[in-house]
């Protein structure tokens, strides 16, 4: 009896080993990420200025992208094009889009909004929100870890690493939706023109079998992303159209060490993003990351849609969770 018991014990500890080794193995391989060159991409952005669609700091800031990710390998265009914002007049859409060859089969989309909304229209005093949103989180944060996750995998593909082809989308007018001050009679779907207008001219693409755009497999879109005290729950469209790879994402960030960030908590409402015009209209399975603390009035941070988006709301921590799990993800099979 006693040599029996002894033996039960013995294979019981092999195979608690196995499991340890096969659980350790199936972690994902820590993959580098300078949160420091994030953070300056997020304030060479916010050295243009608000880059309100239409002006001469939006211009020169979308150059200025155009040219980041061509110095990192991106062949890149432009899509220009307009669309009715939220009263039914035509508003001019400047869509920065990069297409970035790795050397596997497959091609995944990031992407971010990186304009910045007109007004301040969540600014306690009337009289205050008229000025431009600074935008330092609400849409350079999410640019600024897509151009870091873009020159990293320049190196990647250098040393011959196997990686995929990305497709990276930096939206316009994400930010134009109709604002609190306006009384007039507004059509629907006013927020994220830019997405709409790129998610369209995509499945035309493809429904056209046109060979300059690649089908992708999915995508990811960064939208609030620096935060000190950020807060990544499942998105609701996200779970919707896309769970197999929220699953993938949150797995990965808590096997990194930030499951404080991206938290297991659904959203309690479902978030209108640029993702929810690629997941319909473009059919393409696409997750938002996306800081929402549900405490608040909006659920969004205190600084939302008001002058305190500034860099202050940047924290280097947190660029380091969002940029590591997504460069993990993307890279992993």
């Amino acid at each position: 009896m006693f040599k029996i018991v002894r033996y039960s014990i013995y294979v019981l500890l092999l195979l608690c080993v196995s499991c340890a080794k096969q659980q350790q193995s199936s972690r994902p391989t820590r993959l580098p990420f300078d949160a420091d060159s994030a953070y300056a991409y997020i304030h060479q952005q916010m050295a243009f200025g608000a880059r309100v669609p239409g002006s001469p700091e939006h211009e020169a800031c979308g150059d200025w992208l155009m040219h980041q990710l061509s110095r990192h390998g991106a062949q890149v265009k432009e899509q220009i094009g307009t669309i009715l914002n939220y009263s039914g007049q035509l508003q001019a859409v400047r869509n920065i889009v990069g297409y970035w060859q790795g050397t596997l089969g497959h091609t995944i989309m990031l992407c971010a909004h990186w304009d910045t909304r007109p007004w301040t229209d969540e600014e306690p005093d009337y009289a205050d929100r008229f000025d431009p949103v600074p935008g330092a989180n609400d849409g350079a944060s999410g640019v600024g870890v897509i151009l870091e996750i873009v020159r990293q995998m320049q190196v990647f593909k250098a040393q011959g690493k196997p990686i995929p082809s990305l497709q990276i989308v930096f939206f316009d007018c994400e930010d134009m939706g109709t604002p609190t001050h306006y009384t007039g009679k507004q059509r629907e779907h006013t927020w994220c023109l830019g997405s709409q207008l790129w998610a369209r001219d995509y499945r035309q693409a493809i429904a056209n079998q046109l060979p300059t755009q690649p089908a992708i497999l999915y995508g990811i879109l960064l939208d609030m992303v620096g935060d000190p005290s950020a807060t990544f729950p499942r998105e609701y469209f996200s779970t919707m159209y896309a769970s197999g790879y929220v699953e993938k994402i949150w797995r990965t960030a808590a096997q990194l060490g930030y499951a404080r960030y991206f938290v297991q908590q659904a959203t309690l409402y479902p978030i209108t993003d640029d993702h929810y015009y690629v997941n319909t209209l473009a059919g393409i399975p696409c997750v938002d990351i996306i800081d929402y603390k549900g405490g608040t009035e909006t659920g969004f941070p205190e600084w939302w849609h008001t002058r305190a988006d500034d860099m202050q709301n940047i924290n280097k921590q947190t660029l380091q969770a969002v940029g590591e799990t997504v460069l993990t993800t993307i890279c992993s099979k």
